[in-house]
């Protein structure tokens, strides 16, 4: 069985390659990450919706290409080797996925046209702070088409036009879960600080806000899983690019820093970091390209399939990042050097959607549920 791309999916990447190394070099990222003011590059987002990236895979009666879920996956891999600082993750693998997967007729043309533009924002709020979401833990309650709680930390909630939201409508429990639809004009908005400023975050606080269902009342549950397990490989590709560019990073500064008279990359301590770093990088992009294509063919085992992936990446990417600091040695640690921005990056995105722990005990009980099947 064959994971790989396609010769158009190859070329779709080589393209997006060489945009985005123009568009979004690190000195694009560098000023969102040291202007406060900045949440993410205007002008690159821009530039994508001109391409109509955000609507990859919106099918074409709603404005967008039309294409597959693997050609999703192409893009974000390269997304994530740039450190591209915009909203694409929130608005495009969750709440565009949401509406596809749940959303009536009606609020398909509302929203799809939009979002496949890049004229409005979206995101996707679950986290209500420290701690693993499940149906017991949401406080986050819907009365009367109206929300309140408080739900953080929101990945883009600062600039996001509307918000997907899981909120309890019932009993506390997977039937009492159901997802809404909230505009977020007007909702209090604050920022929240993290590790990586070029991937703004906000605390978003209901307070009777009007809201919109979005698929079936007490079916919020089930849909979050179906939506993050599609989610979890655009993340995985997004890690995998930004591990491959770590390596590449460490590779080329160990081929031109010399000590002693010969490069740092003859000795074998180096050595041994770069295969570790490109060991990981190639099992996570094996395990990524079988989560494209299990999302791709509604595969049985797509949960699973995304759990691997998004471990494997998540694991693939900290290691990189971090040895790249390593490989630099001194220079590695300082703010002119870009190391720290793809480590900022590593941490931030091995944090979406859930940890690294939260992803590993979801593969065990996926596979212990497929093997009792």
């Amino acid at each position: 069985m064959n994971f790989d791309f396609s010769d158009d999916q190859r070329m779709l990447r080589d393209q997006a390659q060489k945009f985005l190394t123009d568009q979004s070099p690190p000195r694009v990222v560098r000023d969102v990450l040291e202007d406060s003011a900045k949440a993410y590059d205007e002008k690159l987002w821009g530039e994508m919706a001109a391409l109509g990236w955000m609507g990859t895979a919106i099918p074409e009666e709603y404005g967008g290409a039309g294409l597959c879920p693997e050609d999703l996956c192409v893009l974000a891999e390269e997304l994530g080797r740039s450190l591209a600082p915009t909203p694409f993750s929130s608005s495009v693998y969750l709440a565009t996925e949401a509406l596809l997967l749940a959303g009536s007729e009606d609020q398909k043309q509302k929203y799809l046209p939009d979002l496949a533009m890049g004229e409005t924002i979206g995101c996707f709020a679950l986290a209500e702070g420290v701690g693993v979401p499940t149906p017991k833990n949401i406080s986050v309650t819907a009365s009367n088409g109206a929300l309140s709680g408080v739900k953080e930390p929101v990945a883009d909630g600062d600039v996001a036009n509307f918000v997907v939201v899981l909120a309890r409508s019932g009993a506390a429990d997977e039937r009492g879960m159901s997802l809404y639809l909230v505009d977020l004009d007007g909702v209090d908005r604050e920022s929240v600080e993290t590790i990586d400023p070029t991937r703004s975050h906000a605390r978003l606080t209901f307070n009777g806000t009007s809201a919109e269902l979005l698929g079936a009342e007490g079916e919020g549950w089930d849909l979050v899983q179906k939506i993050i397990d599609r989610a979890a490989v655009y993340f995985a590709f997004e890690q995998v690019g930004g591990a491959q560019a770590s390596l590449d990073m460490a590779v080329d500064y160990a081929k031109n820093r010399f000590a002693f008279g010969r490069p740092i990359g003859s000795y074998q301590a180096i050595k041994h970091k770069l295969a570790d770093m490109y060991i990981a990088t190639e099992l996570a992009r094996s395990n990524a390209y079988y989560g494209a294509w299990a999302i791709t063919t509604g595969a049985p085992d797509v949960s699973v399939a995304a759990a691997a992936a998004r471990v494997a990446a998540s694991e693939a990417f900290n290691h990189a990042a971090r040895e790249n600091i390593q490989t630099h040695g001194g220079m590695g640690f300082t703010w002119e050097f870009d190391c720290h921005m793809y480590y900022r990056r590593a941490k931030i995105l091995s944090l979406n959607l859930g940890g690294e722990r939260r992803w590993k005990d979801r593969l065990i009980s996926q596979l212990e549920a497929r093997n009792a099947a």
